[in-house]
């Protein structure tokens, strides 16, 4: 079963969640603050996080990076907040995806079954458990990422994108199949979500990530991965 940690303060709202998610088969974890989402993560284990980021003793960011200083929990936010900048700022710090309120409930289940693909292990190619580059070293196996005898920390998002580019390394992969493989088949026109993911790999992985070596566009069809 699916153990899902809902991160809301507004009880009708958590109710509702808990009912639908439950008929669903998921199991239901409740916290109505950031401090109580932190130790019940830590106890529970949650498979999944739908997180809110107007809580009443901390902000949902600080939420996202306590979680992300251990944790590689698929993290959905579910938030008012509806800004672009807003929205940037919970993905950089960690987030895995966003949903604005209101919200339908199908919406947000069909992001959640999203979320919980993430996690979902992908069997390495026979010849490629581990592709080491002059930068950075991943090993598909052990779903790890090193830069300089450093472990470079992916969200579940993050790296279910270069696995899929690694994984199709040499050959164009486009922005519509990316977004189906890493997403789901309803994201396939959200080019918007690969910019800001690529960006955020590039960050961590390039040199120069203005110039990237290994995670190249094809403007306006795709990306690829270059040994």
């Amino acid at each position: 079963m699916t153990r899902v940690l809902v991160v809301e303060d507004e009880p009708q709202l958590v109710r509702a969640l808990e009912i639908n998610l439950k008929a669903r088969k998921y199991e239901v974890d409740a916290a109505p603050d950031g401090g109580t989402a932190l130790r019940l993560a830590a106890v529970r284990h949650p498979d999944v996080v739908l997180l809110d980021l107007g809580l009443p003793d901390m902000d949902g960011i600080d939420v996202i990076k306590g979680l992300r200083g251990w944790s590689r929990v698929p993290i959905l936010v579910v938030s008012a907040r509806r800004t672009s900048d807003e929205k940037v700022e919970a993905l950089d710090a960690g987030a895995d995806d966003y949903i604005t309120k209101p919200f339908s409930m199908d919406e947000l289940l069909a992001r959640l079954r999203a979320a919980s693909r993430r996690t979902e292990a992908v069997p390495p190619t026979e010849d490629s458990v581990t592709v080491t580059t002059d930068n950075f070293t991943v090993d598909l196996l052990a779903k790890k990422v090193k830069r300089g005898g450093r472990d470079v920390r992916l969200t579940p998002t993050e790296w279910h994108l270069l696995e899929v580019l690694i994984h199709h390394r040499g050959r164009l992969v486009t922005q519509k199949q990316l977004l189906q493989e890493v997403w789901g088949p309803t994201y396939s026109t959200q080019a918007n979500y690969l910019r800001v993911y690529m960006a955020q790999l590039r960050r961590k992985l390039e040199a120069d990530p203005s110039h990237p070596r290994y995670l190249i566009t094809a403007p306006g069809m795709g990306y690829r991965f270059e040994m």
